[in-house]
């Protein structure tokens, strides 16, 4: 992840949850917040009534690879925080069901690259 950085602390990510703005997916909500910077910062939460630690852990690792395989189609200068939605069944989380849900929100908030040509 070349163009992006980690949001860490928690008031770093009530910032952009009370300042941003919110789209909402299947499986993931997504908070944008500009930051006016030449990279992203992200931030993923899953909620603990989400599951045990190895399957929330899973569901961070796929929100992140999905990240980082579109990250060069995404708009630059943003904080932007995934949250699981914690009534989803984790079962149902494989890596395509994911990516669907965060190229369709991310198109939803305008922050993914049109192709050009």
């Amino acid at each position: 992840m070349l163009n992006t950085d980690t949001l860490k602390k928690n008031y770093e990510f009530k910032n952009v949850l009370t300042k941003g703005k919110y789209y909402n997916g299947n499986y993931i909500d997504i908070y944008i917040k500009k930051n006016n910077k030449n990279f992203n910062y992200i931030g993923i939460a899953v909620s603990v009534k989400a599951g045990k630690a190895v399957k929330r852990n899973k569901i961070k690792r796929l929100i992140r690879e999905n990240y980082r395989l579109l990250e060069d189609k995404i708009s630059v200068g943003y904080d932007i925080i995934f949250l699981w939605k914690k009534n989803k069944n984790i079962s149902e989380a494989n890596f395509f069901n994911i990516k669907y849900d965060i190229i369709k929100t991310l198109n939803k908030s305008n922050l993914l690259k049109k192709d050009e040509g």
